[in-house]
């Protein structure tokens, strides 16, 4: 039986961990979950006041990851705090609601930008500088398995994610590096209140921040390399 005299040994402890969104409510769950375990974090994030607010140690990187060296500026950060990155976690999210009909260029554009760009350059820029046996985590979530009326663009965005670490997990074998694809159900972060356009449907009762990242940080250190939506069964 472990005590608190003798703690449980994590594969993260002294990993070099950049969470990119760690000033929202998935990416905060994520730092402080990985805290627990020891990680070395660097966390990334628009918000100054929130980032400095998530009560781990770490560096903090201000960037607005849409910005033209934004990803590859967070990636070196990373190194130049631990020497290293072992695990780049992409927790960036924005969202839409409303039909289609209405859906604006400009709604659009970030969507995908936000959602599917960001990703696709974090992955550029960590690929040929992250850890032999490290990994690249993207959060796509159950949206992307299955879309909705009312948030087309905002699941279409997801998918695409999905779909790019679909490729990406094959190319960066020869690199040993594992790409990690999560699809957690909807999830009480508060980006929905914080929609670009729309109101939210009714979602019901969503799962809580901590215990997602709790069943995120299993599987990356049991070397999960696909986190379906059903793998959240029974996560409260």
């Amino acid at each position: 039986m472990t005590t608190a005299e003798t703690p449980v040994d994590h594969p993260l402890r002294g990993a070099s961990v950049l969470i990119c969104g760690a000033s929202g409510g998935m990416g905060g769950a994520l730092a402080l979950e990985m805290h627990t375990r020891g990680a070395n974090l660097t966390l990334a994030g628009r918000d100054v006041a929130r980032l400095a607010a998530i009560p781990v140690p770490g560096a903090r990187v201000v960037r607005d990851l849409r910005a033209a060296t934004a990803c590859e500026d967070a990636v070196r950060c990373a190194i130049t705090h631990a020497g290293r990155l072992d695990v780049l976690v992409n927790a960036v999210g924005a969202v839409a609601f409303g039909p289609s009909s209405e859906l604006s260029a400009e709604v659009a554009e970030t969507l995908l930008q936000v959602n599917a760009l960001i990703p696709m350059l974090l992955a550029r820029a960590a690929l040929d500088v992250i850890s032999p046996g490290g990994a690249i985590v993207n959060i796509s979530g159950v949206i992307a398995e299955r879309n909705y009326p009312g948030m087309a663009a905002y699941g279409a965005s997801k998918a695409a994610v999905r779909a790019f670490d679909q490729a990406l997990a094959r190319e960066a074998r020869r690199q040993r590096v594992r790409v990690l694809d999560a699809r957690p159900p909807h999830t009480e972060t508060g980006l929905a209140g914080r929609a670009l356009a729309g109101a939210a449907p009714p979602l019901g009762a969503g799962l809580a921040p901590p215990a997602v990242a709790a069943a995120i940080c299993d599987a990356l250190e049991a070397g999960v390399r696909d986190l379906p939506s059903e793998a959240f069964a029974g996560v409260a």
